[in-house]
């Protein structure tokens, strides 16, 4: 899987949102994987696939996919704070026997690469990420389609002052 495009369009949104907060020269690292963890409580949130007491369904599944996105912009401005980048496999990552074993999984590769900064972190990060996406049954191309729509309302936020 080629992410150039999806890293092009994180690259511009980046410096966008840096230059207009005068973020420039400020190292971001922390806010973004605590934004990441965030937006990962989100969507699990969504999918309310935790919430074994609890009988309300999960959201649309347009919402949930919109939530995922979220986190694939977290994710991506990682990989280029830490020049990381290019093509990352799909179906490398193992994925847990569920749902909320993926979210925990998740959770805890976003804690690993934030103690170890590594490139073999982030892919496995990603990977799993992605194995996950796989789970709520998006497919890559659903997931980009969702990423160009977003990525133009993110720009669009940051016009309007977000």
């Amino acid at each position: 899987m080629n992410l150039q495009t999806l890293y092009d369009m994180q690259r511009e949104l980046d410096a966008k949102i840096e230059s207009q907060h005068g973020l420039r020269k400020e190292n971001l690292v922390e806010e973004k994987i605590l934004a990441l963890l965030v937006e990962l409580g989100e969507l699990a949130n969504e999918t309310r696939c935790f919430k074994f007491w609890s009988v309300k369904p999960p959201a649309e599944r347009s919402v949930i996919l919109e939530e995922y996105v979220d986190g694939v912009h977290f994710i991506l401005s990682l990989g280029l704070t830490f020049e990381y980048g290019g093509e990352v496999s799909i179906g490398l990552a193992e994925p847990s026997e569920s749902l909320t074993g993926q979210f925990n999984s998740v959770y805890n590769l976003v804690s690993v690469f934030r103690n170890d900064v590594s490139e073999e972190n982030f892919s496995v990060l990603f990977e799993s990420y992605i194995a996950l996406g796989e789970m709520l049954g998006f497919s890559w191309e659903e997931v980009e389609q969702a990423y160009f729509a977003k990525n133009k309302v993110n720009h669009e936020r940051q016009k309007q002052g977000y």
